[in-house]
């Protein structure tokens, strides 16, 4: 009997950026870290955030149904377990900070995806100037300081899964180049105490940094290391590790933060390259295709790619004992030793 063919599917994907965007304003409202404070009704939760009267069940309710929020049978709304775990602001497990940055920057910059495939440039700032996007975001101090907390949002999870799955027991030191506010550098060291570390940044990073560990009480083991990937050498320490940093950049470039990772590190040291990598067959991993493309968006030749393509660069600057090892979610390792 022939299959009985729907359009939901395109129906849903087509549509999809409609439940994006109620989701991304509920974050920009600041509704879930409202409600992990108690279940309100929809009256008291439209005043205290200031929302029109006309749309404000449909808001509500159409995050019930994308299973974002729960609702009683007293009419009282309240968050999720996810939403109530990872977008409560208050809780060191938020990762709304990539959300935010997706409301603000992504979320337009992506209405021009068609243009970009057609001229293969970015469409994000640098479209309306000759600086480039990591420029335009480090000069503004509350446009990087959003992006950091959105490399926070997410790294966190994954960062977390490699403190589980790396073997640290080995090993003394680290330093996460690129790290951003230091989402990995500080999970990494909250799960094994006898770790030392830091993170290799811009010199404009260091502020949001060291505010961050310090709400962490781990500046006694953590510090900055300030400098510029493309100019300078890279720290030394016993593990090096590099998260949504290779995506960014073309092959060449890409092939030359390899060859520095290598450079640095002592014989025996070990190289982590985490990403949302694409799987081998290049057909299960839709956010690590997906964020590929939005490295079309936002950059000029940045590009996502495969376990086996980054174990066969960090075979060719040198790199053993290389493997592929699955994380949470999209992400997975690679790791390679010196």
């Amino acid at each position: 009997m022939k299959k009985n063919i729907t359009p939901d599917r395109i129906m849903q994907i087509g549509l999809g950026f409609w439940a994006a965007k109620t989701l991304l304003s509920a974050v920009e409202l600041g509704l879930f870290t409202q409600l992990a404070k108690e279940p309100m009704s929809a009256e008291a939760i439209g005043k205290h955030l200031n929302l029109h009267p006309r749309s404000l069940r449909d808001f509500l309710d159409a995050l019930v149904s994308l299973g974002m929020l729960q609702r009683t049978s007293d009419g009282l709304y309240h968050n999720s377990p996810e939403t109530d775990q990872f977008l409560d602001a208050n809780k060191s497990s938020y990762i709304g900070g990539i959300l935010e940055m997706a409301n603000h920057r992504l979320y337009p910059f992506w209405g021009s995806l068609t243009e970009a495939l057609k001229t293969g440039e970015p469409q994000n700032e640098a479209k309306s100037g000759n600086v480039n996007s990591f420029d335009a975001l480090y000069s503004n101090p509350e446009k990087l300081e959003e992006f950091l907390g959105a490399m926070t949002g997410i790294s966190v999870p994954t960062a977390q899964a490699i403190a589980q799955k790396f073997p640290w027991q080995k090993y003394n030191t680290f330093i996460d180049v690129g790290g951003a506010q230091g989402g990995c550098t500080v999970q990494l060291a909250l799960a094994h105490p006898h770790l030392k570390g830091g993170n290799f940044d811009l010199p404009a990073v260091r502020p949001v940094f060291e505010k961050y560990v310090k709400q962490h009480g781990l500046d006694d083991r953590l510090m900055f290391y300030p400098g510029d990937f493309f100019q300078d050498a890279l720290p030394t320490a016993d593990v090096l590790v590099m998260g949504h940093i290779l995506h960014d950049w073309n092959l060449q470039e890409k092939q030359m933060l390899l060859q520095k990772a290598y450079d640095a590190l002592p014989v025996g040291g070990a190289l982590i390259i985490y990403e949302a990598l694409i799987d081998d067959e290049r057909q299960n991993n839709t956010m690590g295709l997906l964020m590929s493309l939005n490295m079309l968006i936002e950059t000029s030749g940045g590009f996502d790619y495969t376990g086996a393509d980054c174990s066969q660069w960090m075979r060719q600057v040198g790199f053993g004992e290389i493997q592929v090892e699955h994380l949470v979610g999209p992400d997975s390792m690679v790791i390679g030793i010196k």
